[in-house]
């Protein structure tokens, strides 16, 4: 009997098993998929309300309140030169009153002429330094939107054109006199000038109004 051998070309090759349903899901689908359409931007919030409560802020205020300021800074400029000037010159301006008060009368002794010259003039010295430091309170006042401050200022220019026409006429025709006469007309005018600036209708509304308010968020209307 002969033996039957099986060869290796003839050999079958058995058939590959199918893939189970969640590998053939698995694999990529031959078309890519569609781009997402773009997504809207959320839109932004808004920054202020219709019912947003005041807010206090600092305003500027307007143009005849901030050149009212600066001629009453010059006039108070004039002040204290006018101060140091006239307590410089008081040895040369005591012979002046003396002469002023004899012409009034001559009846009294030397002392009592000099004790009289001395009295008037550290009157009017004082009237000058308590004028002018008046009237730097006051600017603050008047900065601060402070009520009357106003009156207040011009009752200080009152009496200090009256202080210096006294002044003037005690020792106005000495050396140094048209130099005096040269700063009290500088320090009243500036001071005038600026009363009449603070005196405007938007200075006055810039006072009335006392504080700038303006709504929370907005940012250019008062």
């Amino acid at each position: 009997m002969s033996q039957t051998s099986t060869s290796p070309a003839r050999q079958e090759i058995p058939p590959r098993p199918p893939l189970p349903a969640s590998a053939r899901q698995a694999q990529p689908s031959a078309r890519p998929a569609p781009p997402k359409p773009p997504r809207d931007a959320p839109e932004r919030p808004a920054l202020s309300h219709g019912d947003s409560p005041p807010v206090l802020t600092k305003a500027p205020p307007p143009f005849s309140v901030r050149l009212s300021q600066f001629l009453w800074v010059l006039s108070l400029a004039f002040g204290a030169v006018t101060i140091v000037f006239y307590f410089v010159i008081r040895e040369d301006q005591l012979p002046l009153i003396i002469d002023a008060i004899k012409a009034v009368s001559e009846d009294r002794t030397d002392e009592t002429y000099e004790a009289a010259a001395d009295i008037v003039y550290w009157a009017v010295f004082a009237i000058i330094v308590t004028l002018v430091l008046m009237q730097i309170v006051l600017l603050v006042s008047f900065s601060s939107r402070k009520p009357g401050a106003r009156w207040w200022q011009f009752a200080t220019v009152m009496v200090q054109v009256v202080a210096f026409l006294i002044a003037l006429e005690l020792v106005g025709g000495g050396e140094y006199g048209s130099m005096l006469r040269q700063l009290f007309t500088g320090e009243a005018g500036f001071a005038v000038l600026a009363l009449l600036l603070s005196t405007l209708r938007g200075a006055l509304a810039w006072t009335a109004r006392k504080h700038d308010v303006r709504r929370s968020g907005d940012s250019g209307e008062y």
